[in-house]
């Protein structure tokens, strides 16, 4: 037991009585070498939190009564806020002084404690960070440079204002510009410096690929498996015989396509359907059996739990499980006899789902068809396009009619769909940004997208039935007063809507937005308004798809939930009732939910970093843009040709003093009256540029650049410009508060 350790026992003991460090070293009777030892620890366990120093200079617990955790993120001028665990509102946010921080860093779950309450509405309540209880990172990714001397990190984005400190110039054969991984040693407090360690050197800022890995190793993402994982697909590969279907409902002489991307490399799901003569349909959705290969605390199990999902960058692919296993065995390959976990559904004429029977079985897929080539197949024609056999093309006719009827029926019940359009960008060879294009979501994407929805509803429901724990998918209601302010938003915006929570209402304003100017204000806003989806064993409901009960089934080779699920319904089907621990099972889900959101993170903050690269040359252009987010700062809009967000502050805004009507997400103009609208769309210029703070300045392309911030980055992009507020003006308080890479498999459609 180290000293710290010895410490916090002591502490916590019963009957302790306040010591001083000498009291405390004759207690533990160090020897006198051991003496600056204990002191450092003590010293680091003050510097933690973990203690506190009375003015009596004896050390005692810190007083945690009445204190609330959550998450810590610093802004760039030092001070910070936290958001409690539970907390849905950027209101409920606690503000921590830039002295108060500690040495929290951005993403930290930290222990807070309420020093003010706010005397005034629309403030935030005021605190001090007590305790770092759980650091976001360990390891950074930054720019290395030199100075007096010694060696020195900038470490990306905006968390750290300093350079960290890394000893002697050179370490790991570093060289001014080098990109870096570094480990924390010391976090920066407002009291020292921060201290840390280069673990690995990633090469020249700008060198294709380093932008890369940097994304990689700054979010801790595992890019490469061990030889016990690898050793097992290889041994997996060996066993697998395709003509041992004896255990399994055999579909080899079923029908049977897929339709993917062009460029996916790995299929998990294919889809087989007839129609009798009464009307009812029956559709397959055949799933790559995963779980036959990866069993329970093998290797390729820990590893696959660990990853939690495939990870699709923009010029890269980090799978979940090994290549030999999702590239191949599992891969539902046009050809070959594919182990998959069936979902047998009938429906009859209206779509009414009537039946629904589940089995492991084998398949061999006809025919495999890109979206493009599905697409062009469904297309009312005279004659059956070249090389499509006459079942194969009526196979995808009677697919199209039955999706339309499925997706119909959604609707009927309450679903929404937010039409957001997405835009691609394309790569050249080396990954950089060449041009951009408007993603697809025609009618075949569609197809897809509501068999897949049907089959993943279709376990929820049978496995819920049989009182079976499983990992579902939630996507929990808004919060009463989101939606009451969405209404009241699109009541400005000429919309009317009675009763902000129904669903029909929600569904109205959406259709009659469409093509309309305000539809992208209406699209975003109510997504502003919704909660992010997750894993839970709850049963909470999809508010966005109306559904009761909702799991993810169809993509197993790329997300650990749709395995965990397989497993559940294979066991059901031997027979067996699963056992699972419900607080094991709740872990895995917020353990899948980070991995799902640091993936996000991933492509978001690699394209960003891509396109701000491919912007440097395109400085001063015009480009259309949306507003997408407005604050008392300023507004963030994103650019229309390329898919990047960037932030016009108050000072670009010279023609007028502007203030934010927080009700309405607008900036309006004191003196003309002039408005910036969330959703409005709007020309803008390129005005700078910082790769690695993630940051891009706009100015409008009507405006001065001499007026604006043409000649470089904002000193504080989070710093609100005040005026003296009307009486109805609401302040906000200290500040403001994807493209498909090679190999994609899925995209969207199974991502709800």
């Amino acid at each position: 037991m180290d000293h710290a350790d010895r410490v916090l026992e002591l502490l916590n003991s019963i009957g302790y009585v306040p010591l001083t460090l000498k009291a405390m070293s004759r207690r533990f009777q160090l020897a006198d070498l051991e003496y600056p030892d204990l002191r450092s620890a003590i010293k680091r366990l003050i510097r933690e939190g973990k203690l506190e120093l009375a003015k009596d200079k004896t050390l005692r617990l810190p007083d945690t009564k009445g204190t609330i955790r959550g998450i810590y993120r610093r802004s760039q001028k030092g001070f910070g806020f936290v958001r409690p665990h539970l907390s849905t509102d950027r209101s409920e946010q606690i503000y921590i002084p830039a002295d108060e921080g500690r040495d929290a860093s951005s993403g930290d779950e930290v222990l807070v404690k309420v020093v003010k309450r706010p005397k005034k509405s629309g403030m935030n309540i005021e605190g001090k960070v007590l305790q770092v209880l759980n650091r976001a990172a360990g390891l950074f990714v930054g720019t290395y440079l030199e100075r007096d001397g010694a060696g020195f990190v900038r470490i990306d984005g905006t968390t750290f204002t300093t350079p960290i400190y890394v000893g002697d110039p050179g370490a790991k054969g570093a060289k001014t510009d080098d990109k870096v991984a570094l480990e924390m040693v010391r976090y920066p407090s407002p009291t020292h410096q921060g201290e840390g360690v280069i673990t690995e050197l990633l090469g020249p800022r700008g060198t294709p690929g380093v932008d890369t890995l940097s994304v990689i190793r700054a979010l801790g993402i595992p890019d490469v498996f061990d030889d016990d994982t690898l050793q097992e697909a290889r041994e997996q590969a060996l066993t697998f015989k395709e003509e041992n279907v004896d255990d399994r409902l055999d579909l080899r002489e079923v029908l049977t396509v897929t339709i993917d991307p062009a460029t996916a490399r790995d299929f998990d799901d294919a889809i087989s359907l007839s129609r009798d003569d009464r009307g009812y349909w029956s559709l397959g959705v055949h799933i790559a059996d995963v779980s036959h290969f990866v069993k329970i605390g093998s290797a390729l199990d820990i590893e696959a739990k660990k990853r939690g999902t495939s990870v699709y960058l923009p010029d890269r692919v980090i799978p979940m499980l090994p290549e030999v296993i999702s590239n191949s065995l599992a891969s539902l390959q046009s050809g070959h006899v594919r182990y998959t976990m069936s979902a047998l559904l009938e429906f009859n004429a209206e779509g009414i789902r009537t039946g629904m029977t589940f089995a492991r079985s084998a398949i061999k897929v006809d025919q495999r068809f890109s979206y493009e080539q599905a697409f062009e197949a469904m297309q009312p024609s005279e004659g059956i396009p070249a090389g499509l056999l006459p079942e194969v093309h009526a196979t995808l006719g009677r697919m199209l009619e039955l999706a339309m009827i499925l997706r119909k029926r959604r609707f009927l019940r309450g679903a929404l769909e937010l039409s957001m359009p997405e835009i691609e960008i394309d790569l050249g060879d080396v990954g950089q940004v060449v041009g951009a294009h408007l993603a697809s979501h025609d009618v075949s994407h569609q197809v897809i997208e509501e068999f897949m929805l049907a089959a993943n509803e279709s376990v929820a429901d049978w496995l819920g039935s049989k009182e079976v724990a499983i990992l579902r998918r939630v996507h929990p209601d808004p919060e009463p007063g989101k939606l009451e302010d969405f209404a009241e938003f699109a009541r400005e915006l000429g919309f009317e809507i009675e009763q902000a929570q129904s669903r029909f209402e929600l569904q109205k304003v959406l259709a009659e937005a469409v093509g309309k100017p305000e539809a992208h204000a209406i699209h975003y806003a109510l997504l502003r308004s919704l909660k992010q989806a997750r894993y839970t064993p709850e049963k909470l409901g999809h508010y966005a798809l109306a559904s009761d009960d909702y799991c993810h089934f169809t993509s197993p080779i790329r997300r650990f939930p749709d395995l965990q699920v397989h497993r559940q319904l294979a066991a059901v089907l031997a027979g067996k009732k699963p056992k699972t621990d419900l607080e094991e099972l709740t872990a895995l889900g917020e353990h899948c939910t980070r991995t799902e959101r640091r993936a996000e993170t991933a492509e978001r903050e690699l394209i960003k970093i891509k396109l701000l690269t491919h912007l440097l040359g395109r400085i001063g252009e015009t480009f259309h843009a949306v507003i997408i987010n407005v604050t008392d700062f300023g507004f963030f809009a994103r650019l229309v040709e390329l898919p990047v967000e960037g932030l016009l502050h108050l000072t670009a805004l010279s023609d007028d003093y502007y203030y934010l009507e927080s009700e309405t997400h607008t900036l309006i103009g004191r003196r003309g009256g002039k408005r910036y609208r969330l959703g409005d769309q709007i020309e803008v210029k390129v005005a700078s540029i910082d790769v690695d703070r993630r940051e891009l300045d706009l100015v409008l392309a009507t405006s001065d650049p001499s007026q604006g911030p043409a000649t470089g980055p904002h000193p504080s992009r989070s710093q609100p410009i005040r005026r003296a507020p009307r009486p109805t003006e609401r302040v906000v308080n200290r500040g403001p508060k994807k493209g498909k890479g090679k190999g994609k498999s899925k995209g969207k459609k199974k991502g709800r």
